[in-house]
């Protein structure tokens, strides 16, 4: 045992030894009870302790304590050694206190005084105590009752420093835990100006604290950072002689170096010129420094060299606003990409992430390109790899997109799988962001499905569908390559589901090939059927319904599949459910209802986007995307409702009949359903249903309440309010149309009961329908507002013009064909006051979303506008001559159309007259 000299407690070190010396816990155990029931008993027992018997048991007590077993005695006794004047006694009571007393004891009040009259002391040494216990402790009880005393000790002359470090870090702690309990306004600028004390040591401590005050009240400490780059600048400039006594392995000061640096990025650049320019001078002398040769082979040197080095370029990234210096750091973190030390390759990949959102580095980032690739393929360190992931994502433009993307799709199959769903996630991104060739993101996006398919959200693979659809140039080549991707004998269940959307959808393009004949694409499809979930297999029967409609050849092959035994008795009730219904619809209904159920999927990609102003979801075909549970409207919303009938919401779509002439010809109008009212869904309804428009050979056209603001487009918002809003999105293709209406919920419930009704008056189911040249559809929308129905009227426009074809001629033809129609009755020709401005370029795009042509060259005034189209009615076509005259000086307009049909000139003159 050694032995104890001065004050040294020879029955704490005969304890310690015994509890060395056990052979067993249960020894131990043994051991410490017997000194415990001594202790206890001394306690009880003994009134005369003195001093250094008390510390001396307040320590065993704390040793036992800190070996793992429960202390319930003794803390009076370490409260009563707080007021003892001998320094270790204080101590040994402050570090009882600060470990085993709790912040909700009933002795803080106690402990409290006693700090309290530490403080106020003369000795130092019992004031450091003092803060040590505040500091440590940092009770809001504590910092409201002694807190305030803490600023007079940081900012009075009269404290020495060595208090002044100790009472900056204890108010650094207390407002940390108790900020709203020590206020500081009259101690802002005192406090600020401690960055220009003489003594190191509380400029460091003071630095820390300003840091943390300025993260919350940044504008009130703004004036630190002219004293902050003041006196950065004196320790940047300052040899390590000058500062020897913080100066750490030759490095002057490096922590306080540091703290200024993250100090000042909590501010923009300095507005006052001559604070910058030495700001840009400390900057330029730490990257100057770091190129010297290193004045000590130790570790320690390179660290805190590096540790000045990498905040400094943390402050210029932050700055952005010196090109110079910016990209002096790019290319010094460079030269760490190859260090050696793994750490400095890892802060070096990572502060590279941030130069590379810089427009003045990013181009000094990407020469490094080629080593960030090494770095990928070549390190151990999964999570400098990850930082190189990341480095590579940050510096790819559209000029190294498809090298970046490659490496990173060949990086892929061997990543670590901590890393791949954020690779596969970051390539999608990098794919479609600069793609300029889509069938380059289509080879990408497939690719990622082959090589980590299991990490391909849905969102990738809806996005490339989305992309497909919406793309007409790459329908063909997406079918193709996802067919042969659909060969591979291990094939990812989210191929297959790419597959079952775009060869549904575009499998017609590639099935005049033998090797990819509608039959070979459904014997693929379904030989990948029984290995798939079940959301994956709803979506492939959708896709057989589809084949119906595009290979009506193999409808045997089809129905063959869906009438079998194990799908109409699948005991999955969703599979079941479609199997029976698309058996039956593939035997009753006519083409017509196949053709819109083909373009179910077409119509909801292609307008989702455009109509979901606060993006509601819609369930995707096969129901891979997961609603949340849908609630209902609480009945605080429904003023005077009964809770057990919640209110429902109706939309019922009709057409109006009109007035009926001695002029009227027959106009027939096939109406029919292509699918009734989708499953409600929480935040998106939607329906589709066809017109068919069938012309006889003579009409008269008359025009009642139009919506002009479809003229010239087909797809846009009808109405919106708080609640709902109703979308039209139409597509029309010579004498057929196409109009979809789309109901999106805007509030956060669902709307129960929703229904939608197609009314038509019986002129129309008789195929007779007089007085109109369009067909207006009226919505009716009812709700409960104010414990009231109210009813709003909408009317939806099919007109005439949206069945114009434009057409191409020369000039010859032109005039032949004008010269032609030059009846009376054959033209129609209106002067009339410019509604809007008479803007070139406007008025080209009304033109043209009317559905006419733009002729070039035909008019000697290139101020005119000259066109033609084509009306297409079932049983003919109706040529139309157009020419638009704008007089600018005048803002008038003369509007010429000639056809071969009187009702055909007018309606249309009067159509277009209402849009310049």
């Amino acid at each position: 045992m050694p032995t104890v000299k001065g004050d040294g407690m020879r029955g704490l070190a005969v304890f310690i030894s015994d509890i060395r010396n056990c052979k067993s816990k249960e020894a131990e155990i043994k051991r410490i009870n017997k000194e415990l029931a001594n202790i206890r008993s001394k306690f009880k027992g003994d009134k005369t302790l003195d001093g250094y018997q008390k510390k001396k048991y307040v320590c065993k007590l704390l040793f036992i304590f800190l070996l793992g077993h429960d202390i319930d005695f003794g803390h009076m006794e370490a409260v009563n050694l707080l007021s003892s004047n001998k320094y270790t006694e204080k101590q040994i009571g402050y570090l009882f206190i600060s470990v085993l007393v709790g912040a909700s004891s009933d002795l803080m009040k106690l402990v409290i005084q006693s700090i309290k009259n530490d403080l106020v002391s003369r000795n130092p040494i019992h004031i450091n105590l003092a803060l040590h216990c505040m500091a440590n402790v940092g009770s809001r009880e504590m910092a409201d009752s002694v807190g305030g005393d803490i600023p007079k000790l940081l900012t009075s002359g009269e404290t020495i420093d060595s208090v002044k470090q100790i009472a900056g870090l204890t108010l650094l702690r207390l407002q940390r835990s108790s900020p709203e309990m020590i206020p500081l306004g009259e101690w802002t600028s005192r406090i600020i100006h401690l960055l220009n004390d003489q003594h190191m040591g509380v400029v460091t401590s003071a630095t820390s604290l300003i840091e943390a005050l300025v993260r919350k009240n940044p504008d009130e400490y703004k004036s630190c950072v002219s004293l902050a780059v003041s006196r950065l600048s004196r320790i940047v400039t300052a040899s390590y002689t000058d500062l020897q006594d913080y100066t750490y392995y030759f490095v002057p000061a490096p922590w306080l170096s540091v703290k200024l640096l993250r100090l000042l990025q909590n501010y923009p650049p300095p507005e006052d010129p001559s604070v910058r320019t030495r700001l840009t001078e400390c900057l330029e002398t730490i990257l100057n420094k770091a190129q010297e040769p290193p004045k000590s082979k130790k570790v320690q040197h390179s660290n805190a060299k590096n540790a000045v080095l990498f905040e400094a370029i943390n402050l210029i990234i932050h700055m952005d606003s010196d090109p110079n210096l910016l990209v002096r750091a790019c290319n010094q973190l460079g030269q760490f990409l190859q260090h050696k030390e793994t750490n400095l390759r890892y802060l070096a990949l990572e502060s590279m992430c941030l130069l590379a959102t810089s427009e003045f580095s990013h181009e000094a980032v990407k020469k490094h390109q080629d080593t960030v690739i090494t770095a990928l393929k070549t390190e151990r360190d999964v999570s400098v790899r990850q930082r190189a992931v990341d480095l590579l994502y940050a510096m790819c433009d559209r000029s190294n997109a498809e090298e970046i993307v490659g490496e990173m799709l060949e990086y892929l199959e061997s990543a670590d799988y901590s890393i791949r769903e954020e690779m596969v996630l970051k390539v999608a991104i990098l794919a479609e962001k600069y793609a300029v060739d889509y069938t380059w993101y289509v080879d990408v996006i497939l690719n990622l499905i082959r090589i980590a398919g299991d990490y391909v959200s849905e969102e990738v693979w809806y996005r490339v569908i989305q992309i497909v659809i919406n793309r007409d140039d790459v329908q063909g080549y997406a079918a193709k390559t996802v067919f042969e991707a659909l060969q591979a004998p291990a094939c990812h269940e989210n191929m297959v589901k790419v597959g079952g959307y775009i060869l549904g959808e575009f499998g017609n393009l590639i099935a005049g090939d033998p090797r990819s004949s509608p039959l070979v694409q459904f014997q693929l499809l379904h030989s990948k059927y029984h290995l798939c979930s079940p959301n994956t297999r709803g979506l492939l029967l959708s896709t057989y319904i589809k084949f119906i409609n595009l290979f009506p050849e193999i409808k045997a092959s089809i129905q063959e599949i869906l009438g079998s035994d194990n799908n109409l008795r699948n005991p999955d009730v969703e599979l079941q459910q479609r199997c029976i219904e698309y058996l039956q619809l593939s035997t009753v209904a006519s083409p017509d209802v196949l053709v819109g159920l083909h373009n179910i999927t077409l119509l909801l990609f292609r307008s989702l986007a455009k109509l979901k102003k606060k993006k509601p979801t819609a369930t995707a075909e096969g129901g891979e995307e997961k609603e949340k549970e849908p609630r209902t409207i609480p009945q605080a919303q429904v003023n005077n409702a009964e809770p057990s009938a919640p209110v429902p919401l109706q939309v019922s779509v009709g057409l109006p009949i009109g007035r009926s002439t001695a002029r009227n010809r027959r106009l027939s109008v096939n109406l029919k359903m292509i699918c009734s009212l989708m499953p409600p869904l929480p935040s998106f309804f939607f329906f589709f249903f066809l017109m068919k428009f069938e012309a006889y050979l003579f009409f008269y056209l008359t025009i009642i309440f139009l919506i002009s603001r479809f003229f010239c487009k087909q797809n846009g918002v009808l109405f919106e309010n708080d609640l709902l809003q109703i979308g039209i999105k139409a597509e029309y293709r010579q004498n057929l149309a196409r109009v979809g209406v789309f109901f999106g919920n805007k509030t956060t419930f669902q709307f129960t009961n929703f229904t939608s009704n197609l009314v038509l008056p019986d002129s129309i189911k008789s195929g007779m329908y007089k007085n109109r040249g369009c067909i207006l559809c009226k919505c009716f929308k009812i709700w409960c507002q104010s414990g009231q129905m109210q009813k709003l009227n909408l009317k939806l426009p099919v007109i005439i013009s949206k069945f114009l074809e434009p057409a191409e001629m020369n000039s010859e033809a032109f005039f032949t064909r004008w010269k032609a129609l030059s009846q009376p009755d054959q033209e129609c020709q209106k002067i009339f006051k410019a509604q809007f401005p008479q803007d070139t370029e406007q008025v080209k795009q009304k033109v043209l979303g009317f559905g006419l042509s733009i002729l070039q060259g035909i008019d000697p005034n290139p101020d005119n506008f000259v066109s033609s189209a084509i009306l297409h009615t079932r049983n003919q076509q109706v040529g139309c001559l157009v020419r638009l005259e704008p007089n600018k000086q005048m803002q008038m307009y003369r509007l010429t159309i000639r056809s071969t049909k009187p009702e055909i000139s007018k309606a249309l003159g009067d159509l277009l007259e209402t849009q310049f």
